[in-house]
């Protein structure tokens, strides 16, 4: 039973949460501040945690910062559900190593699909014999593309939607629409299937050679 850890400072989004999740068969644990989220992660070692950002004393950010910080819950899945939608609290939540950013009001199917989503993910990595090396999205560069094209075909692959990709990198939709369409023709394909198999097959064996010291 996978055990997800739920941290929020409102009790009935806690049991609400909880409710959810549990009908999923998850086995749930809960925190209703930051301080407490940290030494419960650290002694029950979740599967994953969702983390509200706005909470007193130590937010989410900071959270999230701690767990990163320390070798045995540096690789737990995270996942911030907050109402705070603006683009800086975004960005700064990825920037930290969030693996996702919804925004209250999140459906139920919306919620499980990003939580699968962070699992299935966990098990192809425990899946291979080597410990992968993280993606990041100048490993995309080398397929010919520029830095900001690396970054939008990077959020495309995390199952990311144009409008998402635009909170997460401050631009504009047109702005979004047109690295899609230019690293569409540097790539030779016609759609972001397409596009995310190829980047998918470069994050692999720039990972691989990482590992073996770039040889």
């Amino acid at each position: 039973m996978k055990k997800i850890l739920i941290v929020d400072d409102e009790p009935v989004m806690r049991r609400n949460l909880g409710k959810i999740l549990r009908l999923e068969n998850f086995e749930v644990l809960e925190a209703s501040d930051g301080r407490s989220a940290v030494e419960l992660a650290r002694q029950q070692l979740p599967d994953l945690v969702l983390c509200d950002v706005s909470m007193p004393e130590m937010d989410g950010h900071a959270v999230l910062s701690a767990l990163r910080r320390e070798a045995h819950t540096a690789r737990i899945p995270f996942i911030f559900l907050t109402a705070r939608g603006e683009r800086s609290d975004v960005r700064t939540g990825m920037t930290l190593g969030a693996d996702d950013y919804l925004i209250k009001p999140v459906g139920v199917s919306d919620l499980l699909e990003a939580i699968a989503a962070r699992f299935s993910r966990l098990s192809e990595h425990k899946g291979s014999s080597l410990v992968k090396v993280e993606p990041k999205p100048e490993m995309l560069q080398s397929l010919g593309l520029t830095p900001r094209e690396a970054e939008v075909l990077f959020w495309v692959c995390q199952g990311k939607s144009n409008p998402e990709i635009c909170t997460i990198l401050d631009m504009k939709l047109f702005t979004v629409k047109k690295h899609l369409e230019n690293l569409f023709q540097k790539l030779g394909v016609e759609n972001r299937t397409a596009a995310c198999a190829l980047a998918l097959e470069k994050l692999g064996a720039n990972s691989a050679r990482a590992l073996a010291g770039g040889r």
